[in-house]
């Protein structure tokens, strides 16, 4: 290593790294200490159960559409800038959540959340890149990030019981204001600023046709948890979302600038991965909901041992996610991927078999490290299948595509799922009302069951579609080693 690139080296990178990484950890943070918090509020706001899903969906539906146009805000406006607006207006979001005092307040401010946390997540990503000029400190620098996504999660589901228990559910809102205070603090120090080369043009229309149509689509599947199916005023914003997501696609044929380059889609294993991604969160993100009100509501475990309950999931994920990397060069991205999907579906599957009398060793803990296996052989092929040839260009856009179709599959899934619970749980209350007060429980959990079945059945799709598209060879990985996530 000579002199002069030694000298061209961000003395402060170090340090930049440890701000970005707070930011990063306050993002991932957020997701899981809100679900242990979620039976609280509802009590505390009289939430419904058809709308106990909006605190998930509010945050991960605006999260997921407009995380594409922030990156590209991100790079075009000024990365530290945008970094810095991102975590405060996540600080004021938080705060107005931790004082809400209705339903929809609180709703807003997820809601909030999302959008400010769609600026932040990608301008962090860009500044590590920027930040890291050499190859073996750049991956070190994404190592880091990449075990805190991994075990942040696990963090955020011990501290919302800690804080739910000991303190109020509202602080698991309020915790974010003096995180990222501080981030900001560290930030105008150690942080250089950096924008992107080309032409400033944002794809304004794209941005809101796409977040219009799937917010008409979660609507919809919200009001059939109250209205049925048939109603006009539930297939009406079915009708919307359609109409809406296909002048979306429209538009990104012809937009300079699109938010999602239709060639990103064109190759058949990037397509496939985004598609299997989408499912997958479908499928999943409603568990964490529904079980932390099984713990909390059914079983009378307090919000910490709720957290705790959760950690073998967490950590079978982090275990398995380093047996997965090693394993990628040898077997191949497919092969894994169909192994843990179907490993996750049996998983799921299994889970839904749990009654409220249920023993947490014997029913809960098996579908968890099954399903947690399971899916730690999923996510690392699938982020190196999303990137398979894709262009330099188009890196950025393809990399955000892996996290925006995660984030957009949840928010489907936690509107539907949870539609499906109420409408079994309804349903089951009604055909066996002469059980008395106990029907309450039987019904609240036969709900989550049938929900569970019909999230197995997304995770097999997945694997269908994984069977009919992936075909890259063993060396996949090896072809996108120079692409940088944005």
């Amino acid at each position: 290593m000579t002199k002069k690139i030694e000298d061209g080296l961000d003395p402060n990178r170090w340090r930049a790294l440890a701000v970005i990484a707070m930011a990063s950890l306050m993002v991932v943070l957020d997701s899981s200490i809100v679900n242990i918090a979620i039976p609280s509020a509802q009590r505390d706001l009289h939430i419904s159960a058809a709308n106990r899903q909006w605190v998930v969906t509010a945050y991960t539906l605006a999260f997921g559409s407009l995380l594409l146009l922030g990156g590209r805000i991100a790079d075009l406006v000024g990365r530290k800038k945008i970094f810095i607006v991102g975590l405060l207006g996540f600080a004021g979001a938080s705060a107005i959540g931790g004082i809400a005092s209705t339903q929809g307040m609180l709703f807003g401010a997820r809601a909030l959340q999302g959008v400010f946390g769609a600026l932040l997540a990608p301008a962090a990503l860009s500044l590590i890149n920027v930040t890291f000029t050499l190859p073996k400190e750049r991956a070190k620098a994404f190592g880091v990030y990449g075990a805190i996504s991994g075990g942040g999660a696990a963090i955020g589901l011990i501290l919302g019981g800690t804080l739910t228990e000991y303190a109020n559910w509202r602080w698991c809102l309020g915790v974010n204001v003096p995180i990222a205070l501080i981030t900001v603090a560290m930030a105008l120090p150690w942080l250089h600023e950096s924008h992107a080369e080309g032409d400033h043009k944002y794809d304004i229309p794209g941005a809101i046709t796409v977040s219009l149509g799937l917010l008409s689509l979660v609507y919809g599947f919200s009001q059939a948890a109250t209205h049925g199916w048939a109603k006009s005023s539930t297939y009406q914003y079915f009708i919307i979302a359609a109409v809406l997501l296909v002048i979306f696609f429209i538009i990104e044929t012809r937009v300079e600038g699109p938010l999602l380059p239709i060639r990103v889609l064109a190759e058949r294993n990037r397509a496939g991965s985004y598609l299997a991604t989408i499912l997958i969160g479908a499928g999943l993100f409603t568990m964490f909901l529904f079980l932390s009100i099984y713990f909390q509501n059914i079983h009378g475990y307090s919000a910490l041992r709720s957290g705790f309950a959760f950690l073998p999931f967490s950590g079978g994920v982090i275990l398995f996610a380093g047996v997965a990397a090693n394993l990628m060069p040898k077997v191949g991205a497919r092969p894994l991927m169909l192994t843990g999907l179907v490993m996750a579906t049996a998983g799921l599957f299994y889970l839904s078999r749990f009654t409220p009398t249920s023993s947490y060793t014997t029913a809960i803990l098996p579908a968890m490290i099954i399903m947690s296996t399971g899916l730690a052989l999923v996510f690392i092929p699938s982020a190196t299948t999303g990137l398979h040839g894709v262009g330099g260009r188009d890196s950025g856009v393809a990399s955000a595509m892996i996290n925006t179709s995660q984030q957009i599959g949840g928010s489907l899934g936690a509107a539907l799922l949870n539609t499906v619970a109420v409408t079994a749980t309804t349903a089951y209350a009604t055909a066996h009302s002469s059980m008395g007060k106990s029907v309450q429980a039987f019904a609240m959990v036969h709900g989550f069951s049938v929900a569970f079945r019909v999230g197995a059945g997304f995770l097999a799709i997945a694997a269908i579609v994984i069977a009919l598209t992936i075909n890259v060879g063993k060396h996949a990985s090896e072809a996108t080693e120079g692409v940088v996530l944005h």
